[in-house]
């Protein structure tokens, strides 16, 4: 074997270790994005069954004490009944944001009878209700920069063959469609 092929042996090594390296180090940075996201949707999915088994104890506390109030108390239940957790994350986020509606005008409806509000129990589910809508709150927001870093990553250089090669597409953020925000505003 000549120098020269001995040489081009060795940098076609090199580079093909290089190149090895920055695919398994690719690989591996998307994999951990991925499983970040499924843990994140985890934590999500836990919060949005904790309020939707409160929802329940919320309402009945309240029936009695709001029969005036009914179509507040329909329009829980009607979000209530709308949660699914097999259906797809923008559904559920669709879903998890009229339940948050929904709850919100209860509270308000409470705050605005005092009778309500001084019932104990009321205020506890209120408050358990307040703390998991904090929590799902600050889980959405992981999660979704979870996804962002994961979407960027899939989509720029070096990881974008690969992407590509692997079939790996992008993530979708959990927020509501643009027809539940409401009209948008173009222009001044």
């Amino acid at each position: 074997m000549s120098p020269t092929w001995l040489a081009a042996v060795f940098a076609v090594s090199v580079v093909a270790l290089v190149v090895g390296f920055i695919l398994v180090t690719e690989y591996n940075a998307v994999m951990a994005l991925r499983q970040r996201i499924d843990k994140a949707w985890s934590n999500i999915d836990v919060i949005l069954k904790q309020r939707h088994d409160q929802l329940p104890a919320l309402v009945a506390a309240v029936r009695d004490l709001m029969a005036f109030e009914q179509d507040v108390l329909t329009e829980v239940a009607r979000a209530r009944a709308a949660y699914t957790p097999t259906e797809p994350i923008p559904d559920q986020a669709v879903h998890s944001d009229a339940t948050t509606a929904a709850v919100r005008s209860l509270m308000a409806v409470v705050e605005a009878y005092p009778d309500l509000g001084s019932h104990q129990n009321v205020l506890d589910l209120q408050d358990e209700i307040e703390r998991l809508e904090s929590m799902l709150a600050d889980r959405r927001e992981l999660y979704n920069d979870q996804v962002y870093r994961y979407n960027t990553k899939i989509s720029t250089l070096p990881t974008l063959p690969l992407a590509m090669a692997l079939g790996w597409t992008p993530r979708e953020f959990f927020a509501a469609s643009p027809p539940e925000l409401g009209p948008t505003v173009v222009g001044p």
